[in-house]
């Protein structure tokens, strides 16, 4: 046996136990797909103890570079919109805007998708073709029709895909449209984060079709959903857990921040409710319902840490801080956040603190709604 069988056979070994990997169509999908085929062009390592991140770049003959295709891990493949591995020598402490997803999750969602045999599938986000060959191996090419936003990106798929003798329907372009010319669908599935499910992919999916997406925002909390689509145009579904994370849509990023707002100035006051609360991921969820226009950042200020929100649209602001056992927080702007989160918080916590699997996404014409 080579090494590259030796590796992939004990990494679908420890995805089938830790059940990720749960039935045989899919187990066979997965064997039939080597990872290390679709990372030819390297991927970017993580510095260990670098503040900020930074990232080494390692390439296909490197040592350990095997080993890491078939290590259950996300392992980025391109930094800062552009940045690939070849290019680098030494360090880069840029953000990463592309990567294969650890097999264990890719796995886990297709399952989760609960496809049948003849089905057509649209997945958002080619990405390096793993997932998209993983599909094409259970459900034949022919049901595959796969876009992506990034040009080089999907070139590499391609040739990766194509050089496994695999040819779905490859799109370069604009995820959040969806694909009208392949549609209907059954299934859709979004390797990619969104804020709210694009009506496209709606419109774009059968009645009783399926749409599995990872549901976030700007304070880095994110949840699985899977909603059906129903007769009149609207899709509900459940959030199925398991913080579940995905770098979000490009177009759906956070505007830059740019000047921050005076943080003297605006009124101070105590709150029951402290920024301790960001620092979990369900309860950072259901702070990110509550503003879904800010995004948080620590500052270290007169000798103390205050966690701030911005809202850049509203100009509104909160900074919540810890001083002598008390919580305060000192706000300004035309929408008081704080307030804001106080009051949605207190009425999650009233309800008992549902976990996230028993939250509800509903979208219709008017928007998207994520209730307990």
């Amino acid at each position: 046996m080579t090494d590259h069988a030796q590796l992939h056979k004990q990494l679908l070994d420890r995805m089938t136990t830790g059940g990720s990997l749960r039935t045989e169509p899919w187990k066979r999908a997965a064997e039939a797909v080597p990872r290390h085929a679709f990372l030819g062009g390297g991927y970017f390592r993580r510095v260990a103890g670098s503040t900020p991140t930074a990232w080494e770049s390692v390439r296909e003959g490197d040592s350990g570079w095997l080993d890491g295709c078939y290590s259950d891990e996300s392992l980025v493949t391109q930094i800062a919109g552009t940045v690939v591995p070849e290019d680098i020598r030494g360090q880069i402490t840029r953000e990463p805007t592309s990567s294969s997803t650890l097999p264990s999750l890719v796995l886990r969602m297709l399952e989760d998708l609960q496809v049948e045999d003849g089905h057509q599938v649209l997945e958002i986000g080619t990405g390096t073709g793993y997932s998209t060959a993983v599909l094409c191996a259970r459900l034949g090419a022919g049901n595959v029709t796969s876009i992506e936003y990034d040009p080089w990106v999907s070139s590499q798929a391609r040739a990766a895909l194509g050089h496994l003798g695999t040819y779905p329907t490859l799109v370069t372009g604009d995820g959040l449209t969806g694909h009208g010319a392949g549609a209907p669908y059954d299934r859709v599935i979004a390797t990619c984060g969104v804020r709210a499910v694009p009506p496209a992919w709606i419109e774009q999916t059968r009645t009783g079709g399926q749409i599995l997406a990872t549901v976030g925002g700007w304070l880095g909390s994110s949840e699985l959903a899977r909603l059906t689509v129903h007769e009149d145009g609207t899709a509900s579904g459940p959030l199925l857990g398991g913080a579940v994370n995905f770098m979000l849509a490009r177009s759906q990023q956070p505007p830059p921040l740019g000047l921050l707002p005076n943080l003297d100035d605006g009124k101070e006051r105590p709150t029951v409710i402290g920024s301790d609360i960001l620092a979990n991921w369900t309860t950072r969820f259901v702070v990110q319902l509550a503003v879904p226009g800010a995004q948080r950042l620590t500052l270290e200020r007169d000798g103390r840490t205050e966690d701030v929100l911005v809202d850049t649209e509203t100009g509104s602001w909160a900074a919540v801080y810890e001083d002598e056992g008390q919580w305060l927080v000192r706000q300004d702007g035309p929408a008081p956040l704080w307030d804001t989160v106080e009051e949605h918080f207190g009425r999650w916590r009233h309800a008992g603190a549902p976990a996230l699997e028993e939250f509800t996404v509903t979208v219709t014409a008017e928007g998207q709604t994520i209730r307990w």
